[in-house]
């Protein structure tokens, strides 16, 4: 018999982290969730206690604990980059960090950008800045990724992995409310906001990116990879998806310069090259394939 992984996973308490551990556990892994507590972790799965960014407290809940991988949901800053990278060094064999298509927001690719477009092994790492701060880390979360990259990336007793996951769409626990938000123009034909030329994007399903990330977990490169599935969408396509959905008449659009647009309306070309996973041999399926199934799982019986 397979001796069955040791996993752990930090954060992980909704979206598609709860769905990663869902996952590990039918695979037959031993699966640890690491968190603050707010919540229990899926049945199944044994529980940690602990804040990542108090090094001793989370070297106390660990103990003597050693794992074959851990998954790290929720490193945003290079000082959470930093204490993982001091508390994992010799504990686990593999760590997958889930980062962001935001580490490229600084970028206007007129193609799908590739991850060497991002080399974390050349990132300015700086600890000084008030990473803290809750509002200067929202407003600098691509830079936050980035630098947390570049700190495990040159982590020699860490091999690691950073998943670059593009714009998650899908399922009924869809809390950002970007897709509400088009549902409730259209019931009111209120206009949708819009660049004078809105750029598409790539994008994921939910339960795609929940098995990418166990798929990675059990791979063994290093380094960023871009997760995004086959195909790109633009505004008014994410937009006829909903309205088809819902049976409303076409939407209604409001050409503006300003800074503030409606979610997904992209002023830059915003699409990743995910040919790397597929060399690797994840298999992507298409967006225009599952995207009328996440608008009608997120919108559900509102629609």
């Amino acid at each position: 018999m397979t001796k069955a992984r040791e996993v752990l996973v930090i954060g992980g308490n909704r979206y598609f982290g709860r769905r990663l551990i869902a996952r590990s556990l039918a695979a037959g892994d031993r699966v640890t969730v690491l968190n603050r507590g707010s919540s229990p972790p899926p049945p199944g799965a044994l529980a940690l206690r602990a804040d990542r960014n108090d090094e001793r407290a989370l070297t106390g809940a660990l103990g003597g604990r050693t794992f074959d991988v851990v998954v790290d949901q929720v490193c945003y800053t290079p000082r959470q980059a930093e204490i993982a990278r001091r508390v994992f060094a010799g504990r686990t064999g593999r760590y997958v960090m889930t980062s962001t298509v935001e580490v490229y927001a600084h970028l206007d690719s007129p193609t799908p950008v590739p991850e060497s477009a991002v080399d974390p092994r050349a990132v300015a790492v700086d600890t000084t800045l008030p990473w803290d701060d809750p509002v200067f880390l929202e407003e600098h979360y691509g830079e936050g990724k980035r630098q947390a990259e570049a700190v495990l990336a040159a982590a020699p007793d860490l091999p690691c992995a950073s998943v670059r996951v593009a714009h998650v769409l899908g399922g009924a626990d869809d809390f950002t409310g970007r897709l509400a938000h088009y549902a409730e123009r259209l019931r009111t034909g209120t206009p949708v906001a819009v660049p004078p030329v809105p750029h598409p994007a790539t994008y994921i399903h939910v339960e795609e990116i929940a098995g990418f990330l166990l798929w990675a977990a059990g791979e063994g490169f290093t380094g960023p990879v871009n997760a995004a599935s086959h195909g790109e969408l633009t505004v008014g396509e994410l937009c006829a998806a909903v309205a088809a959905r819902l049976g409303t008449g076409e939407p209604v659009y409001e050409v503006t310069e300003a800074a503030e647009v409606s979610p997904f309306a992209f002023r830059r070309h915003y699409a990743m090259d995910n040919s790397r996973a597929a060399r690797l041999g994840f298999a992507f399926g298409d967006v225009r394939q599952w995207l009328a199934q996440a608008v009608a799982e997120t919108l559900g019986k509102d629609a």
